[in-house]
């Protein structure tokens, strides 16, 4: 019997890592710096109760609150870097502890700014930003603040709240999930049906439910949510406990809801969420049929889940990381030379990108970073087009950041989730059309449609209906009514077995633990905003791939917005309106035809 290992985190090749080096030379130099920021903490403490007084002191306290901020932010930043390719490095674990807790004192210690901003009046701000030029940059700020006014407690009640962020969730929670997830649990091995023996871990699963051989990926799927069953008490306790921390947030700070809480501070209306919620269910049929499809296509009595991202040909094509890199460059060439080089750069030379397959490393995938650091992404690359469309969507997130924190200055520099998503799928929308009227051959023609159907699958299909289960559970405990694993697992169930119809096989509590299976669940309402976020992708790379006069200036127009807009007027200048149902209706007309492009090449 054969079997398949993944290296060690020390015998990865350097080209396959990141450049952490490029923020700090040694983790010497990073306790250098997490010290400096430590004792820099009095400096900002010496403003509180003094912001109000004149405009001058506002500007200092804004100022050294930056200084303050970026290099703790890079702290952070390089210690969880660290920490998520290898969850086994305690001194990097440690680092990471280290950093959440450096991060709550920085919060706690500047906790007092925004109530005493809002203190001043907006009627005052406004004729200060007059007296004071420097301090205009800052108007979209206090518009942001004048929005949230309502919801933004007394400075000793931020203060407090400030102070429970580190022991309480979410940071510490998610923590313990990822240290559970991608440290604790383990996985049995996947059996091929010759014998041969697959190690199943976090950067491992994706391409082992994508294998041609219907045993490791039957294996491999049940073993994997196996291991999250065995320890769905613990799991469904670090869920209930972040819920909670969002409605403990939601009350704190005088909202209706936890779905409120999310999307006001953005300024999204709810219906936003809503619209995606009813288009997605009134299209479920174009799923149903496309299940029949593909079991039809692989020749199968019975469709399993692990049968969904099965490959339909015997051989399926393999796309090196170098070819990956060269055909996201060409497909992106519409957005102009700028960009692709700057994404080339960091693809090679710069190492923006971890992709090695090793022992240890967290799931999924990510782009990070902060203001100062060049964008960094984890990821596991396979060879495969799966692994190409990940690498273009964190290309998305990364290129994103690359023009924001470029443009921006430090207070416009985060952007919301909600674009973020935007920017990501846009970049495997103008990919994936790029190739699929480039490449003739068959194969790879089935191959872009079946990487096509995948990527819906997840953004158009798992999401929704994770966003589904959050709104319930969260309903749930907003209402003091109980929860269980149990509960959570049959929720998820009944959800899923919608989008399934009679066309899957149905495993309950395999499917039911789905929500355990992803970190996005830790961040309040973010699971929904995929789909948004491929809805606005589509119809700004159409504008773009139609040639329309100035669509790709408007959209590195958007990425450059940063946080200096609101997240639906950003989108709006770039061309596509989402507080309309329209695009999600256009982005399941694009799905539909990809459903009809497969039902015509599997036949």
């Amino acid at each position: 019997m054969t079997q398949k290992s993944l290296s060690h985190r020390s015998e990865v090749p350097i080209e396959q890592t990141w450049n952490l080096e490029s923020i700090f030379a040694t983790p010497e130099s990073w306790q250098e710096n997490y010290q400096n920021v430590i004792a820099r903490l009095p400096e900002i403490e010496k403003f509180q109760g003094k912001l109000g007084e004149n405009p001058k002191n506002l500007l200092q306290g804004l100022s050294v609150f930056e200084e303050i901020f970026i290099p703790g932010m890079q702290v952070y930043v390089y210690a969880g870097l660290a920490a998520s390719v290898d969850v086994g490095d305690q001194d990097a674990a440690a680092r990471f502890g280290q950093a959440r807790g450096l991060l709550a004192k920085v919060r706690t210690a500047t906790a007092f700014v925004e109530p005493e901003i809002m203190a001043i009046g907006f009627d005052a701000l406004e004729k200060w930003m007059g007296e004071e030029s420097e301090l205009a940059v800052y108007e979209h700020y206090f518009d942001q603040l004048k929005k949230r006014a309502a919801h933004v407690r007394s400075p000793e009640v931020e203060e407090v709240i400030a102070m429970v962020s580190d022991p309480l969730p979410p940071r510490m929670t998610l923590a313990a999930y990822a240290s559970l997830t991608n440290a604790d649990l383990k996985f049995k091995p996947a059996i091929g049906s010759e014998g041969e023996e697959n190690e199943v871990g976090q950067s491992s699963i994706g391409s082992l439910i994508t294998h041609s051989d219907r045993e490791i990926r039957r294996t491999a799927w049940e073993n994997y949510a196996d291991s999250y069953l065995d320890f769905k008490n613990t799991l469904s306790s670090i869920q209930t406990q972040v819920i909670q921390r969002d409605v403990f947030n939601m009350r704190a700070h005088n909202y209706d809801s936890s779905l409120q809480a999310s999307l006001k501070p953005n300024d999204i209306p709810e219906e936003v969420f809503h619209n995606l919620i009813e288009v997605f269910k009134k299209n479920l049929p174009t799923w149903h049929r496309y299940w029949r499809i593909r079991r039809k296509a692989l020749g199968y009595d019975n469709f399993h889940v692990y049968d969904i991202k099965a490959p339909v040909m015997e051989k399926t094509p393999a796309v090196p990381y170098a070819q990956a890199v060269e055909w996201i460059c060409e497909g992106m060439m519409p957005l102009g030379d700028e960009y692709v080089e700057a994404m080339r750069a960091g693809c090679t030379s710069k190492r923006w990108v971890d992709r090695a397959l090793n022992k240890g490393k967290r799931q999924g995938a990510f782009s990070w970073g902060s203001y100062g650091t060049q964008p960094f992404i984890m990821m596991s690359y396979s060879d495969d087009i799966f692994s190409l469309s990940t690498l273009a969507h964190e290309l998305g997130h990364s290129m994103h950041s690359y023009y924001t924190r470029k443009t921006q200055p430090f207070t416009y520099s985060q952007y919301s989730l909600f674009v973020a998503e935007v920017a990501s799928n846009f970049n495997q929308a103008m990919t994936r059309e790029y190739l699929v009227n480039t490449l003739d051959d068959a194969t790879l023609q089935l191959a872009l449609v079946e990487e096509a159907m995948a990527n819906y699958h997840r953004y158009f299909f798992i999401m929704p209906t994770l966003a589904r289960w959050e709104l319930e559970m969260h309903q749930r405990i907003e209402e003091g009514k109980p929860v269980s694993a149990q509960s959570m697992i049959d929720l998820a169930a009944e959800l899923f077995k919608e989008g399934y119809a009679d066309e899957v096989e149905f495993d309950h509590d395999r499917i039911g633990i789905t929500w355990a299976q992803f970190g996005h669940m830790y961040m309040d309402f973010y699971v929904y905003q995929y789909a948004t976020g491929i809805s606005g992708a589509n119809a700004l790379a159409d504008t773009v791939l139609a040639g329309k006069e100035g669509a790709a200036e408007k959209y590195i127009d958007f990425l450059k917005a940063g946080n200096s807009q609101y997240p639906l007027d950003a989108l709006k200048a770039a061309g596509v309106d989402m507080t309309s149902p329209e695009p999600v209706e256009k982005a399941f007309a694009v799905l539909a035809s990809y459903v009809d492009k497969f039902e015509e090449l599997v036949n």
